[in-house]
């Protein structure tokens, strides 16, 4: 750790910022946010465009590093503070399926459920990496079954961020609301670190709507 490992964290409300936010608050790692409005936009300015060109958050900045895409944050902030045990250490037994489990998030829960939210056909089987939604997500329930986390009885970075996606998945009815996947989402979004974000969202969120609708204000 160096003499200022504060983190940077680009971020708005009810998005994927928040399970960033909430990593940071399990790794206990010191950090400062950069907050943004997305709601007015500030997302597509020029200040933050500078910074992720695509408009999008989670990003951060650390160590004089600018690091974005929520899985390589994921994997970076989880080593980078190792004291919370959030990660298996390279080479140690059960890194090699953590770091299967994170890359499988953007590698097919992520473009499978966009098929599902955008009522899309995934490409054929022999051209799609990443299938059908069914399988996909059946893939992953069936690791959870019988186990309270991805890679055994210990919690690491890639249920943090499987639990948040489940939960905002069920809540928008894209994934479904099965035993499995009800209790999982529970004991993630219970923790402490869970509730300490949710409570700041709505609390944002509501101050940067106020914001919106003041500026609309005719006059």
């Amino acid at each position: 750790m160096t003499a200022d490992d504060t983190v940077t964290l680009f971020f708005s409300p009810n998005t994927r910022a928040s399970c960033a936010l909430t990593l940071l608050e399990e790794l206990g790692a010191p950090y400062r946010l950069h907050v943004l409005n997305m709601k007015a936009g500030e997302q597509r300015q020029p200040p933050y465009l500078a910074i992720n060109p695509m408009g999008k958050v989670p990003a951060i900045l650390h160590r004089g590093e600018l690091v974005t895409e929520q899985v390589a944050i994921f994997i970076h902030l989880a080593d980078a503070f190792p004291g919370a045990g959030l990660a298996p250490a390279i080479g140690a037994p059960g890194r090699g399926p953590y770091l299967r489990w994170l890359v499988y998030y953007a590698a097919c829960y992520e473009p499978a459920l966009m098929d599902r939210a955008l009522e899309r056909e995934a490409g054929p089987a022999s051209m799609c990496p990443y299938g059908d939604f069914e399988t996909m997500i059946d893939t992953v329930t069936r690791e959870l079954a019988g186990k309270p986390y991805l890679i055994g009885d210990h919690c690491t970075a890639a249920d943090i961020l499987w639990g948040n996606a489940f939960h905002w998945g069920v809540m928008f009815k894209l994934v479904p609301e099965t035993p499995v996947i009800a209790d999982y989402v529970r004991r993630i979004i219970e923790r402490p670190a869970a509730l300490k974000v949710a409570e700041l969202d709505a609390k944002l969120a509501a101050e940067h709507q106020q914001a919106v609708d003041a500026a609309a204000l005719p006059g």
